[in-house]
């Protein structure tokens, strides 16, 4: 398997025009077929601009996605509308995050089915596309039981382990297919860890009732795990990574705090091959728990802001990259932004001129550093 040292994590900033034709499609004024051409455009220029700034791994940007969450919110069957778990969103400079933070939001009120199979059409395209190795992003099933909603839920699961067990079986064939279609790189987001790391954040959004964060923390491990097993399992070469930010909507982020709570349960048994993790600022802490990572494990260091335009002086990444050395080998480390540049459909605030030069600022510093 080539170690790639540059790898960005997913999401590219939409066109504008794309963005207008996508609400002219859900008033009904601009059919499937006219809006599947224009994301088809969307993706090739998000291709070509990946390739521009020498990025090897590629994707489609999630172009054809109103959220990162597309997996859950917009390919399940057996979900109806529900308003999103109580949250709050920060900018970096201390400014209030704009209003489109708020996103929609499912909640399951009967068996769930998969009625859309996104990534089919995603990986498709990249397959035809792509002038490199290309990777697959998926939410991970582990925040899954956000889903299942009181009085909503209840008739179709009685609590959210069962309904788990439906959306892991669907999660899975999903992959199946992904591989079988010949994708040999799949990435799973997991945020859950956020509800460990950060206190406060869990509190906002699952209550005072929510389970402990041992509890969490051991579920979420126990998913993940069985996910990248289950990849493994139908192809023990594909590529596995997981993606873990504090958020990343708008420029904005939602919670704080470093690895050390989750680390040694985490990077001990959650059997990926990539580890990409968010280090862009002091909310993610030190690069102390990176101790507890397996021999052989890569860990993309999420040093570049996705949410600033401001590039990062390469002399300091470089600096960071020799920290972050002491605890796993240089020739097992990788760069790349902290998350993608649009994790909803509006995207950072950032233009796709700043999005470039920061992809290129991630080939520059690996080539500094790896050669």
């Amino acid at each position: 398997m080539p170690i790639h040292h540059a790898e960005h994590v997913g999401s590219l900033l939409r066109p504008p025009e794309l963005l207008d034709a996508r609400e002219a499609h859900q008033r009904g004024e601009l059919s499937a077929e006219t809006l599947a051409k224009l994301e088809d455009d969307a993706v090739l220029a998000a291709l070509q601009l990946q390739r521009d700034a020498g990025i090897e791994v590629f994707t489609d940007g999630e172009m054809r996605r109103a959220t990162w969450m597309a997996g859950l919110l917009e390919s399940l069957g057996g979900v109806v509308p529900a308003p999103p778990p109580s949250s709050a969103w920060f900018r970096e400079d201390g400014e209030a995050p704009p209003e489109e933070t708020a996103f929609e939001m499912v909640a399951a009120n009967a068996k769930l089915t998969q009625k859309r199979n996104l990534t089919a059409a995603e990986a498709g395209f990249l397959a035809q596309h792509a002038p490199g190795p290309y990777k697959i992003t998926m939410m991970s099933t582990s925040m899954g039981n956000l889903l299942w909603r009181p009085g909503v839920s209840d008739a179709a699961y009685p609590d959210p382990e069962a309904m788990m067990r439906d959306l892991i079986a669907l999660r899975v064939e999903e992959i199946r297919g992904l591989i079988e279609r010949g994708v040999r790189w799949i990435q799973f987001d997991s945020l859950s860890y956020n509800f460990v790391i950060d206190p406060a954040f869990r509190e906002r959004m699952l209550g005072p009732e929510a389970p402990g964060p041992d509890a969490i923390l051991e579920a979420t491990v126990a998913v993940d795990a069985e996910l990248v097993r289950a990849a493994k399992a139908i192809d023990p070469d594909v590529t596995v990574g997981m993606h873990i930010c504090r958020g990343n909507n708008r420029s904005a982020w939602m919670s704080s705090g470093g690895y050390e709570p989750i680390a040694e349960r985490l990077f001990t048994g959650v059997p990926v091959d990539r580890f990409l993790l968010e280090y862009d600022t002091e909310r993610a802490g030190g690069f102390e728990p990176l101790r507890f990572v397996p021999e052989g494990t890569t860990v993309v260091l999420g040093l570049i802001s996705s949410k600033v335009p401001t590039l990062e002086p390469v002399d300091e990444l470089r600096r960071r990259i020799d920290e972050a050395s002491r605890y796993v080998p240089l020739e097992n480390l990788a760069i790349s932004p902290q998350c993608g540049f649009a994790s909803t459909a509006r995207g950072n605030l950032l233009t796709v001129d700043d999005e470039r030069r920061k992809l290129e600022l991630v080939v520059e510093t690996a080539r500094r550093v790896w050669g």
